[in-house]
């Protein structure tokens, strides 16, 4: 690949701003960052995106279902389609994100391994797809909360050969449905683990002796708190919510704050022309889940914005950007907003040297928007240009 220097008249670098940058890049990675805006020597290609550019690095979604496709019935659609349709419903979903800037996604729950597949795809052609961080079927009851992706498992030595099954085939994180949820009929609902604290420690600890991160969806307040017990890389969700209502203690709030567990709190919807249209007992649960949001935000929890991008309409897989517009209503600042879907969001997902940031030895994924967003968050969505590992999206 030719040398590339890419020019902007604002960069910010995942953690600061500055002013007149220029980005060196060769073979998918950074080279150099020269924050004088100094042009290129010969011999190196100049992309001069504009002075009214931001550069910044590629958005990062710790949580989405590239399998899902977004519709009014996504659980139908995805059980009904065969491998090769859902295949290329994926393949849709991906180069979606990646023109919006969204350059890695980690996908918490897909079929037959679909995600590894189409990762390989798009490493192979950059150009095409966001960085695929798979966590292939999560790991589930039988009969549980989306049992019909086939990651059941029950016993310790079937939890255990679930763990290395995902392992060996390459995944880079296990997810495991610690609590119900909304989408599967007939599982157990938000507020009631399907495993024990035992039973979630072993797949803690031959995850982390693989040397794989576990993610746990964990809506109940029981599951969060095992989940923080067994020690799980991150929380997905973290509704606290109960039978009838939402109990976020105190205590099990400032334990998750003094913690290194990230909180994956799946927030961001498009806007539309109706109001968003919840089921009745998410809906009277949904203040007190944002007075737990601010008070995490409040005691310096570690916030990043898995979208579970793919779930309904209102979610579909280049969301993220109005995710972090909205997550300045839970408190944050934009600058705060802005670097927990790129540096967090990274360390996140286990890639803090190579995504998330501007620095030399990173890759390549960058996204331009027009204008500070900053200074209005709605920019992000103005795209001025996307690169991934240094090749340009068109």
């Amino acid at each position: 690949m030719t040398p590339l220097a890419i020019h902007a008249g604002l960069m910010f670098d995942g953690t600061s701003l500055s002013g007149p940058a220029t980005v060196f890049v060769e073979d998918g990675r950074i080279t150099g960052v020269d924050a004088t805006g100094a042009l290129p020597p010969d011999g190196v290609d100049l992309i001069d995106l504009g002075a009214d550019a931001f550069l910044m690095p590629g958005l990062v979604d710790p949580h989405v279902h590239l399998g899902f496709d977004a519709g009014l019935d996504p659980v139908t659609a995805f059980t009904t389609a065969d491998d090769a349709e859902l295949l290329a419903g994926m393949r849709t979903a991906a180069h979606r994100a990646l023109r919006a800037g969204i350059t890695t996604v980690r996908d918490l729950g897909d079929r037959g391994y679909l995600a590894l597949a189409l990762s390989a795809e798009t490493e192979r052609r950059p150009g095409e797809g966001p960085e695929i961080l798979a966590a292939g079927p999560p790991i589930t009851t039988p009969g549980g909360h989306c049992h019909f992706m086939g990651g059941a498992a029950e016993g310790a030595a079937a939890l255990r050969a679930a763990v290395r099954d995902r392992h060996e085939r390459g995944c880079a994180v296990v997810k495991i449905m610690l609590s119900g949820g909304n989408m599967t009929p007939g599982s157990p609902p938000p507020h009631e683990s399907q495993y024990s604290a035992a039973d979630l420690r072993v797949v803690v600890d031959e995850a982390h002796r693989l040397g794989l991160p576990v993610a746990a969806h964990a809506h109940g307040t029981r599951a969060i708190g095992d989940a923080l017990a067994a020690g799980v890389d991150s929380i997905e969700h973290a509704t606290f919510v109960t039978a009838d209502g939402v109990d976020a203690d105190p205590a099990l709030l400032a334990a998750i704050a003094g913690s290194d567990v990230f909180v994956s709190v799946t927030i961001g919807v498009v806007p539309g022309d109706s109001p968003l249209v919840l089921p009745p007992e998410v809906a009277k649960r949904v203040q007190a889940v944002h007075e737990a949001l601010r008070a995490l935000y409040r005691l310096g929890a570690r916030i990043v914005l898995g979208t579970d991008a793919g779930i309904m309409p209102a979610k579909p897989h280049d969301v993220l950007p109005y995710a972090v517009a909205q997550f300045t209503a839970e408190g944050p600042s934009p600058l705060e907003a802005l670097t927990a879907a790129t540096s967090v969001a990274a360390r996140a997902c286990g890639a803090p040297d190579r995504k998330g940031r501007i620095a030399v030895g990173a890759d390549a994924d960058l996204l331009a928007v027009t204008g500070n967003p900053l200074d209005d968050l709605d920019r992000l969505r103005d795209v001025r240009a996307v690169f991934r590992a240094g090749a340009r999206v068109r």
